[in-house]
């Protein structure tokens, strides 16, 4: 399969801080819609050719990557898509667990009016949304976001949306949990209601529960069966980022042998690592 053209979609989002931060977006979303699969090894400068950007940029978000342990950089031929497995999950939601919950005690405790109101809007938008799935994610992202940040720890935040960033990559939580978005939201409700009401054990104790409940399902699905992503919806407005063998676009990187330049600076197997976005 390595050896295939595959045929991907993929864009720059708008408003990223930088180049390499568009890239990492740009990759995070082809993981999660499927373009970008486990079994391929893709090529550096057809990544760089088809989100118009130079190659350093690329190398610099792919580094990002590793580091969070999405994809695994190999020497000379491009990088791979790395998809958690049930020990990753467990460690995000023993990390999420670590953090998340206090984040809700403080924001139940000492956020402003004026976040609780931002808190209540991203959660009522939510529930709007639980008949359309993108959109819901999107309301689920902010409120897990807003609930960090009012618990007045933005670094904490960043952490917990890298980690989301991960278990995203196993696709629909509808799919892989077997929970509906109205499950989900309902899941939410106790965390978001007693963080309005300043009540911060409450707030605490709905935070772990729901989180627990999360891990418990995704690790329990991934023991029981490898990951798949399906593809079955045909591409349009295709780029390629793989090529034949022995073309310029196989050896990714494009670089020759060298023995002070391995996988971008990273060890051979490459990186991996818990952190890196659901739930």
């Amino acid at each position: 399969m390595g050896n295939m053209l595959l045929m991907v979609r993929l864009s720059l989002p708008h408003g990223a801080p930088s180049l390499a931060d568009a890239v990492v977006d740009a990759v995070r979303a082809g993981i999660t819609a499927g373009e970008l699969v486990p079994d391929e090894t893709y090529s550096v400068y057809q990544l760089a050719d088809l989100l118009d950007v130079s190659r350093s940029p690329v190398r610099e978000a792919l580094v990002r990557l590793a580091e969070a342990g999405l994809v695994q950089i190999n020497r000379n031929r491009g990088f791979r898509v790395v998809i958690p497995q049930a020990r990753d999950i467990e460690e995000i939601i023993d990390i999420r667990l670590a953090l998340e919950p206090a984040a809700a005690r403080r924001a139940a405790e000492q956020a402003t009016d004026g976040e609780h109101a931002a808190i209540r809007a991203a959660f009522e938008a939510m529930g709007a949304a639980v008949g359309d799935e993108a959109t819901f994610w999107v309301a689920d992202h902010d409120v897990h976001d807003r609930l960090m940040r009012a618990g007045g720890n933005r670094r904490a935040a960043a952490v917990i949306d890298r980690l989301r960033a991960t278990t995203a990559l196993l696709g629909s939580p509808t799919t892989t949990a077997g929970r509906t978005l109205h499950q989900i939201c309902a899941e939410h409700e106790p965390i978001v209601t007693a963080i309005l009401r300043r009540d911060g054990a409450g707030a605490e104790r709905a935070m772990r529960r729901h989180l627990e409940h999360t891990g418990r399902l995704l690790a329990r699905t991934l023991h029981r069966a490898p990951l798949e992503i399906a593809q079955d919806t045909p591409l349009e407005t295709p780029g390629r980022l793989t090529g034949r063998p022995g073309s310029r676009s196989d050896r990714g990187m494009g670089q020759p042998e060298n023995p002070h330049h391995h996988q971008l600076g990273l060890p051979a197997d490459g990186p991996r690592s818990p952190l890196g976005r659901h739930a």
